[in-house]
């Protein structure tokens, strides 16, 4: 099941993508926490198999992030081997966290500025995971797996000056606004079965940067939900950046510039697209 938020930014309305690729309105206040801790997925999958979903015209309407309002927006860095090479890091034994401001996700058209001052803005996509259930201290990469709510595709934008040369803190190169493009979909997990098995790719101006695979993360989608319960609590309606491949600007390609086009595509959750422009 496919589920998104169309409309204005601000104005979103939650949907689902029927099997004959028509969208409906499911009648949820909003795709969020509450309604991904009260079971709001089983409820939009009911009234889905009964038909009694009504139809929303879809031309011209712009695509929302299919989660609205994320608590938190949780990082894994350097979990892809290509990478970490490419980036001059070490190979990490255990998943490197990091937090991402939850106000710069973005829908997975709209626009990504570059920074005021920034001179080494990126791009990365990644596999966003997106809790459906509060989880601490999971025991088991079964308890892990089965609180997935679904997948999108994210799009990690990263100021790497402000990342790696500004203090040493990741987040001031991760939380500038509009560097987590989402969606277009939140595609539930029972639709895409092995989360290890998905081909991620990435275009700037039309040119292949990135296409790697999720087999080849180092911390699996289990083993990352059941680590991070470790060091904090989850919550329905978070979201989780598992990684990104090697190809990234970092490696040596030339750093995004406004004029600049993206577009990122994951098997089985669509495809994004975003022009880039200057805050």
């Amino acid at each position: 099941m496919k589920l998104l938020r169309v409309g204005p930014a601000g104005q979103e309305r939650p949907a689902v993508l029927d099997a004959a690729g028509r969208l409906r309105d499911i009648g949820e206040a909003e795709l969020d926490g509450a309604f991904f801790a009260s079971g709001g997925v089983e409820r939009v999958r009911r009234a889905l198999e009964q038909g009694s979903l009504p139809v929303i015209e879809a031309e011209g309407l712009r695509i929302g992030a299919p989660v609205a309002r994320p608590g938190k927006v949780v990082c894994i860095g350097l979990n892809y081997r290509d990478h970490a090479a490419e980036s001059g890091a070490a190979v990490p034994e255990e998943p490197v966290v990091f937090m991402k401001a939850a106000n710069t996700v973005i829908g997975p058209h709209d626009e990504v500025l570059v920074p005021r001052g920034s001179v080494k803005t990126d791009w990365e996509v990644e596999l966003a995971v997106v809790v459906g259930r509060t989880c601490r201290y999971l025991e088991s990469r079964e308890e892990a797996l089965a609180a997935v709510a679904g997948y999108a595709i994210s799009n990690d934008v990263s100021e790497r000056e402000f990342q790696l040369e500004r203090g040493g803190q990741w987040d001031k190169g991760k939380s500038c606004e509009t560097f987590n493009p989402l969606g277009p979909w939140l595609v539930t997990a029972d639709e895409i079965g092995d989360p290890q098995d998905l081909g991620l790719r990435l275009w700037v101006n039309g040119e292949l940067r990135q296409d790697g695979s999720s087999k080849n993360m180092i911390f699996d989608v289990a083993e990352i939900v059941r680590y991070l319960s470790q060091f904090m609590v989850l919550e329905p309606g978070d979201v989780i950046n598992t990684g990104t491949p090697a190809g990234v600007a970092l490696g040596g390609f030339p750093y995004l510039k406004a004029g600049d086009v993206m577009e990122l595509e994951i098997d089985g959750l669509g495809r994004q697209r975003q022009t880039v422009g200057q805050a």
